[in-house]
């Protein structure tokens, strides 16, 4: 019996080229799918601030912080 398994004839260096591309390629499909997801997240909040009714935003906002501070007085001292 022969150990040689190589049944489509390639050489290691077409082999080392097949295995880089498919990293490639399957790195480039993760990629796809984080983009996709982020993209989708953003649609549906989106689509859910759509669906709010046209008063919620024209409202202030509620945090503490959304009033607008008045500037600080300076005192400057000579």
């Amino acid at each position: 019996m022969s150990d040689n398994h190589d049944y489509l004839g390639t050489g290691n260096t077409s082999r080392l080229t097949a295995d880089v591309t498919f990293l490639m390629l399957k790195g480039a499909g993760y990629a796809m799918v984080f983009c996709l997801v982020l993209w989708a997240s953003i649609a549906a909040l989106q689509g859910i601030g759509l669906l709010l009714p046209e008063e919620s935003r024209e409202t202030e906002d509620p945090t503490p912080f959304s009033h607008m501070l008045a500037d600080p007085v300076v005192i400057q001292l000579t």
